[in-house]
């Protein structure tokens, strides 16, 4: 029971130092994903699923300026979705999905995004990941968002030990990291797997992490 404590501890203090660094090193902790409305940031990120927020930031003002609010979204055809998300990836899945969201938004939630995990996960096409994302980013509520860079780093720094699946991450990082960081910290996660630690490439030598990093110890004992 000590050793578990002990382990939980050292993890704490760890997280405490990731957050002091990447905090420095990326002052500014936002949402890649360009929207204006909790709505749009719903439709963003399920058009992100494999595929890059560039390319979902390209797409979504022809989207918007076609359908413009979620009573044109609950209203237009899949089919005329799916023309313009399609280069997107996946457009007649994410079209319908989109669709469906949207018509439960405006049919039965007036127009607006629920605030609570609870009903976020009844929409279409909205995962763990999409819900923490609002949850964060718009109402600023305690949230993870267990993203591949998230995924990634976490297991690569010690923060998890090879824990690879979305809600098993979170539920360690809440036991790890303050409420009030963990939106920012995952925004500044996914700043740093693009910018440093990029996958099967990290540039280790240039981290802000390397001398606390699991990863960045093996490779300099190297």
């Amino acid at each position: 029971m000590n050793e578990k404590k002990d382990i939980l501890e050292a993890k704490k203090k760890l997280a405490a130092q990731v957050i002091e660094r990447l905090r420095e090193a990326y002052p500014l902790a936002e949402c890649t994903l360009d929207y204006r409305d909790a709505w749009q940031l719903l439709v963003s990120v399920r058009l992100a699923a494999q595929c890059t927020d560039a390319r979902v930031d390209l797409t979504t003002p022809k989207l918007y300026e076609q359908f413009p609010t979620v009573a044109a979204l609950a209203a237009a055809d899949p089919a005329e979705i799916e023309e313009i998300v399609r280069p997107c990836g996946l457009g007649k899945s994410k079209a319908r999905d989109i669709s469906a969201c949207m018509r439960i938004l405006h049919e039965k939630c007036n127009d607006c995004v629920p605030d609570t995990m609870e009903e976020l996960l009844k929409l279409p096409g909205v995962g763990r990941k999409s819900a923490n994302l609002v949850l964060g980013d718009v109402f600023g509520k305690p949230a993870i968002v267990t993203d591949t860079h998230c995924i990634r780093l976490c297991n690569l720094i010690g923060l998890v030990d090879d824990v690879k699946e979305p809600v098993k991450v979170e539920r360690a990082l809440r036991q790890i990291v303050p409420p009030e960081e963990g939106n920012d910290l995952c925004h500044r996660f996914v700043h740093h797997g693009r910018a440093v630690c990029v996958a099967r490439r990290p540039k280790c030598t240039e981290c802000c992490l390397k001398d606390i990093c699991r990863h960045g110890k093996d490779v300099n004992e190297k």
